[in-house]
């Protein structure tokens, strides 16, 4: 009897630190789980930005706030960067006219495709007229993967009280063909246009589609 005893006691320790295991496993899986339209878009703090500042998504309480992950050699994001077609820059500057925050992000890492170190990354956006309000610096990742951007370009709408509005794709056709752009749903601008309204996107989430994030 007392073996049966220690058997169960040591059955019942291990079912324990099984469900101990799987309680901490789910915590990990839950605190990079991606963000959810409809929620609180994640929160980030003292971001560095290429001209120097520093910078936190609260600071931008009560305005629209675009996020776009970049990587200048992707042939994806090149496409959106185009001569004449200059569509990621018009999307910038009709944006910020309307007060809304457009915010690039870099998040390669050092000695990985699309990394830029800040006087690179402002000669790049002075070199292809991009003008987003900030060009945050993000070689460790970890905004990237708060966001679980995935490629490059991704895109995400905030609204001024903080609720991701939209995430995924810039717009409605996966290629990086100029000539598509003419003819896609763009997706940041359907959603700007909403949320502007006060309404809900039609489309609210989209599989992004470029290059991995080369984190």
């Amino acid at each position: 009897m007392k073996t049966l005893t220690r058997r169960n006691v040591g059955l019942a320790a291990g079912m324990a630190t099984a469900v101990a295991l799987t309680a901490g496993a789910m915590i990990a899986f839950s605190a990079n789980a991606a963000p959810l339209v409809g929620e609180a878009a994640p929160g980030f703090s003292n971001a560095v930005t290429a001209s120097g500042e520093t910078i936190s998504l609260s600071d931008f309480a009560d305005k629209t706030v675009v996020l776009e992950w970049t990587n200048h050699d992707c042939p994806f994001v090149k496409k959106h960067y185009a001569e004449p077609v200059l569509n990621m820059q018009t999307l910038q500057s009709d944006a910020t006219a309307e007060e809304t925050v457009w915010i690039q992000v870099i998040s390669s890492a050092p000695g990985k495709q699309g990394y830029l170190e800040a006087d690179a990354a402002l000669a790049k956006n002075a070199e292809r007229s991009s003008t987003p309000s900030y060009t945050i610096l993000d070689p460790s990742g970890d905004i990237g993967r708060a966001y679980d951007a995935k490629t490059t370009p991704h895109m995400y709408v905030i609204k001024g009280d903080g609720e991701l509005a939209y995430e995924g794709a810039i717009d409605s056709i996966r290629s990086a063909k100029v000539s598509d752009i003419a003819v896609a749903t763009n997706y940041v601008t359907a959603a700007l246009g909403a949320v502007a309204a006060g309404t809900t996107p039609d489309v609210t989430s989209a599989t992004p589609y470029g290059c991995s994030v080369k984190y």
